[in-house]
């Protein structure tokens, strides 16, 4: 289990640069957006919030201790707030293979620190998979890009139920989610169709908003 990152010291470290404010109202920006155009200690504490986990998680897939993993994360995550600002969306996926190409140097720079040749040492399959996880054609490249794209979704979409009613986001799962019709959704909720379609547009639309830039989903 990943350690709640609100108690983690390391996560609090992460807060603990200096952001500028900016003037811009950041309500119609994504999470994306918002780090790079209102750099704000709010809007870097859910990229953490958000991210922690999930590359918790990846690094676990190389066998490394929960200490090693912790200060990667944190190691990745720096590296994010310190060059996102630079960072150019060019095509689908870019953010991802992006972050994808951060965590991968973090590990092969963290091998080099400890003085291990994994060539040398027989950790062959430690060699493979990060050769895997730096390209985007392997199954692990792909892998990483379908995980990375759920994951973030689910968790958007969990950020933004609180701006709808519950019948809205049950017309939503069950439309998009679940691919039922619409109209056998209304009849289910006790809707009529036309609610159903305008709830499934209203989340959609929102949800979007917040996943541009990060993931394909928002296209």
């Amino acid at each position: 289990a990943c350690i709640p990152c609100d108690k983690s010291p390391k996560y609090r470290a992460l807060q603990s640069s200096a952001f500028p404010v900016c003037g811009m109202d950041d309500t119609s920006l994504s999470l994306l957006e918002r780090l790079q155009h209102s750099p704000s200690e709010s809007a870097w504490r859910d990229v953490v919030e958000l991210y922690t986990p999930l590359l918790d998680d990846w690094l676990t897939r190389f066998k490394l201790q929960s200490a090693d993993r912790e200060d990667l994360v944190q190691e990745s995550l720096t590296t994010v707030l310190q060059h996102v600002g630079s960072f150019r969306h060019h095509g689908q996926g870019s953010f991802r293979a992006w972050l994808r190409a951060v965590v991968a140097n973090r590990v092969r720079e963290f091998w080099r620190r400890r003085g291990r040749h994994p060539q040398a040492t027989g950790d062959s399959d430690f060699v493979e998979m990060l050769k895997q996880l730096e390209s985007p054609d392997s199954t692990l490249g792909q892998q990483w890009d379908a995980e990375h794209d759920r994951y973030v979704a689910h968790r958007l979409l969990a950020r933004i139920e609180p701006l709808f009613e519950p019948a809205s986001l049950a017309a939503f799962r069950r439309v998009v989610i679940d691919g039922q019709k619409p109209r056998d959704v209304a009849a289910e909720l006790g809707l009529s169709v036309n609610a159903v379609l305008i709830a499934k547009s209203r989340v959609l639309r929102q949800l979007r908003r917040e996943l541009k830039g990060l993931t394909d989903l928002s296209d």
